[in-house]
């Protein structure tokens, strides 16, 4: 049964793409944003989604809870659009709809030669921030998840290693691996940090103790790696600013403890 739902899933996505491609982008990026606030609602994640926005905003009344729930999918909905123009972004084409504030830092990192630890979440379209670091002439490699969807996998993993990162490296056990081989060859990674982890410390999170990713400070312990961290902010539905932050060295976090 889950391979007859993926493989129409698979079949989606592929008539949804080509009707993309003929639409144009700023088209396709209305229509996903309308498919995604259509749609997203009737996935079974609404209720994890609404109880989260309640642990963060306890005393929110129920019409901006509305609201952030239907921007949250309408963003979705949009980036899953935005696939199939990926390589107009990495190519100048769509140039003009992207601010990058802190072009500078990147290229301070190119001239020191030394590998740097890239943080982000999955905000706005989030595969922007791999994308124009290795644009910028960066030695890179990213870590993602693998798609539960066997059809559609080969498919996003080679669309990523095509226009946003070439080297890509599988999260898990094996990615460790991958990470230590690549740091020690002079390659920066790039990584988000808000994926579910099942393992990792226990913190507080808005007052709920959530498992947290210690990789991070895993990977700065032993490679003495600078932080940069990256934020993608949407605006005016098709643009996006990108803010590069000034580097966090290991030593500044040492004298801090």
């Amino acid at each position: 049964m889950k391979t007859i739902k993926y493989f129409i899933e698979f079949l989606l996505w592929i008539i949804l793409f080509l009707i993309f491609k003929i639409v144009g982008f700023k088209n396709s990026s209305n229509i996903g944003g309308k498919i995604g606030e259509t749609f997203g609602p009737f996935i079974r994640s609404k209720k994890i989604l609404k109880k989260n926005i309640l642990n963060a905003f306890p005393n929110i009344d129920n019409d901006n809870l509305k609201k952030i729930e239907k921007d949250m999918w309408n963003n979705y909905g949009r980036t899953f659009a935005e696939y199939g123009f990926i390589k107009h972004f990495k190519n100048g084409k769509l140039e003009d709809n992207l601010k990058i504030e802190g072009k500078e830092i990147l290229q301070n990192i190119i001239d020191e030669k030394k590998p740097v630890l890239f943080l982000s979440g999955h905000f706005a379209n989030f595969e922007l921030m791999a994308m124009i670091i290795e644009r910028s002439g960066i030695n890179l490699a990213a870590i993602y998840r693998p798609l539960n969807n066997f059809f559609l996998e080969p498919y996003m993993t080679q669309l990523r290693k095509n226009n946003i990162c070439k080297i890509q490296i599988k999260k898990g056990l094996d990615g460790i691996r991958e990470i230590f081989k690549f740091l020690k060859n002079n390659y920066s990674i790039a990584m988000m940090i808000d994926q579910r982890v099942r393992q990792g410390e226990r913190v507080d999170f808005f007052k709920k103790k959530a498992h947290t990713t210690n990789l991070p400070a895993l990977l700065i312990k032993k490679f003495k790696c600078q932080i940069v961290t990256i934020k993608i902010k949407r605006y005016e539905n098709y643009k996006f600013k990108i803010t590069i932050e000034k580097p966090v060295i290991f030593s500044e976090i040492e004298t801090a403890e």
